[in-house]
Parts: C-alpha cells; sequence; structure tokens
C-alpha cells in the first residue's frame, strides 16, 4: 500500500502543478512555458528510456525531434491547418520506420562509437534541412504554421499538449514497471547475463530506440504548433546536448526526474534571459555548479534524504 502511495505522490504533482497552469487567469507567458516543459519533458522522458533505463547515451535523439516538427510543420504549411492533426498521428510511424533502419546499423556498435554513430545521423539530418532550401526553406525555417481552430490559442493548445503529453508518458511510466523495462535495466547493469538467460539484448535495444525515438518525434510535432514556427537548429547537436543536460540535472534514476531537469532549465532560461544578453553564458555555470553539486540529479538528493531520514526514524523506533 505504501509503495503504491508512493507511486501516486509524482503524478499528483504533475496534475496539480501542469493541470493547474489551466486555471491560471492572464498568464500567458506563464502557459507558454509551461507547454514548452511538458513537450520538451516528454522528450527528456523518452530519451531516458536509453540513457537512463537501457544505458545507450544517443547524442543524435535531436533527429527524431527535428523530423516530427518538420513532418507537421510542412504538412500543415502546404495542404492546410486540418492536415496538422493527422501529420501528427503519422509522425511516430515514420520516426519507427526510420528508428529500426538507424538503429540497426548504429546498435551494431557499442559505447563511443554508438554515440557518435547517432550523432553523425542527426548531423546529416541537420546538413540537409540546411542546404534543401526549396523543401525546407533552408536556415529561415518555416514560419506561420496553421493550426486548426480548435487548437488555436494558448490555453487550448496548452490543453491538447497537456492530455497527448500525459497519455504519452504514462504509458513511458507503464512500460518503466514492465517486465520489458526490467529486462532494460538488466542491459544496462550486465547485459552478459541477460544474454546468459538467452534473450536477445540488440532486440531489446532496438525496440527501446524505436519507442524512445517515436515519443521524441511526437514532442517534436507537438513543438511545431507552439509559436507556429520550427528551425533548423532543432535537428542540430546543441538540441540533444540540451536534452541530456536536463535529464541528468533531473536524475536519470527516477522517472519523473527528466521532467524536474526540464522545468529548473526553462525557468532558469526564462528567468536570467530576461536579465542579460548574456544569458547562455550565466545558464552554462549555473548548470555546470548544479550538475557538480548534484552529480545523481535532483531525483538523487531526494533519493538520499529520504533513505537518511528513514535510517534516523529506524533508529528512534529501535533504539
Amino acid at each position: 500500500m505504501m509503495k503504491r502511495y508512493k507511486d501516486l505522490v509524482p503524478w499528483i504533482i504533475y496534475f496539480l502543478v501542469f493541470g493547474g497552469m489551466l486555471f491560471v487567469r492572464g498568464g500567458g507567458h506563464y502557459v507558454h512555458l509551461a507547454m514548452q516543459i511538458i513537450i520538451l519533458g516528454l522528450f527528456a522522458t523518452s530519451f531516458n528510456v536509453l540513457f537512463g533505463k537501457t544505458g545507450l547515451l544517443s547524442f543524435g535523439q535531436a533527429l527524431f525531434y527535428g523530423l516530427g516538427a518538420y513532418i507537421t510543420g510542412m504538412a500543415a504549411k502546404s495542404f492546410g491547418p486540418d492536415y496538422f492533426m493527422w501529420a501528427l498521428l503519422a509522425v511516430p510511424l515514420v520516426a519507427i520506420v526510420v528508428s529500426i533502419l538507424l538503429g540497426a546499423l548504429s546498435l551494431r556498435l557499442s559505447d563511443v562509437y554508438f554515440t557518435m554513430l547517432t550523432l553523425a545521423f542527426a548531423q546529416l539530418a541537420w546538413g540537409i534541412t540546411i542546404k534543401w532550401y526549396g523543401l525546407t526553406r533552408g536556415d529561415d525555417g518555416i514560419q506561420a504554421i496553421p493550426k486548426p481552430a480548435l487548437l488555436t490559442g494558448n490555453v487550448n493548445y496548452y490543453l491538447f499538449s497537456f492530455l497527448v503529453v500525459t497519455a504519452c508518458i504514462y504509458f513511458l511510466w507503464r512500460l518503466d514497471r514492465s517486465p520489458f523495462g526490467s529486462v532494460l535495466e538488466g542491459i544496462r547493469q550486465n547485459s552478459l547475463r541477460v544474454t546468459f538467460t538467452g534473450m536477445s539484448v540488440f532486440r531489446h535495444q532496438l525496440l527501446a530506440y524505436v519507442i524512445s525515438s517515436s515519443f521524441t518525434a511526437i514532442a517534436g510535432g507537438l513543438y511545431a504548433g507552439i509559436d507556429g514556427s520550427i528551425h533548423p537548429d532543432m535537428f542540430y547537436w546543441t538540441m540533444s546536448g540540451s536534452i541530456i543536460l536536463m535529464t541528468i540535472l533531473g536524475g536519470m534514476s527516477g522517472f519523473f526526474g527528466p521532467i524536474i531537469g526540464v522545468t529548473i532549465f526553462v525557468l532558469l532560461e526564462d528567468m536570467v534571459g530576461r536579465s542579460t544578453e548574456y544569458w547562455s553564458f550565466v545558464i552554462g555555470i549555473i548548470m555546470l555548479i548544479m550538475v557538480m553539486i548534484f552529480p545523481h540529479g535532483i531525483i538523487g538528493i531526494a533519493t538520499y534524504f529520504g533513505k537518511f531520514f528513514a535510517r534516523k526514524g529506524g533508529q528512534v523506533d529501535n533504539p
């Protein structure tokens, strides 16, 4: 019973914070920030299926984020706002096909070679997006992306994004606690032992890569509707690097850690960006200090203090 209660606490906080944004009056700016947080939170949570759960460091997940955004944005821009929803439905299917092809190649390698190959794929996609001006508008990006009338307005689009993101995160949460999630954790800890049980490490890694990539693409598709604009930097390696940093900051060991990391990063970026034009430098210094102080992330600190007070309580009860 106590374990079930502890599992529900993060969900209660999640709904209170992000669901409560729907009732903020005159807070258009904060609703906009909340949209960024939940969408990037889905990206980071999807990435952590690979990094925190399976032990695979992909430096190219921005490829699927940009892919989702460009498919959605170009479809709506070319064929009309009604195609925004259809494109959003097609995005994970395209990501599945692409991730199977790329995963079959990159997962044959290990450690740093896998990381570098995923980075190369993402940089290749960024280069194509920059150069293929006739299709992608190059480094100008795509502007004025239309949305269906039902999704116009910050509050309407936030409600839609909140429902989609929550459904995706719930699926990933259940996956995290499933036997499949246990196998992924076993692969991260000792892949050789998993092989001895008769299970295929490669197939489980590939499936984790496909799942992570498809949900990342959904996050990218949702992002295309926030401001109605997308840009090639969504494919760039710095996008992947930012998500890695956010995930580490929040804590890879906890399911909701990446969302916490994204929240801290986005709020810091907003506050510091309004104070100085050197906001990127200041944020970099703050992030460096926080990661050095909290190497296991915010979730790691919370877990440490939870165990500490539990031991103290046990000593008081049993002198």
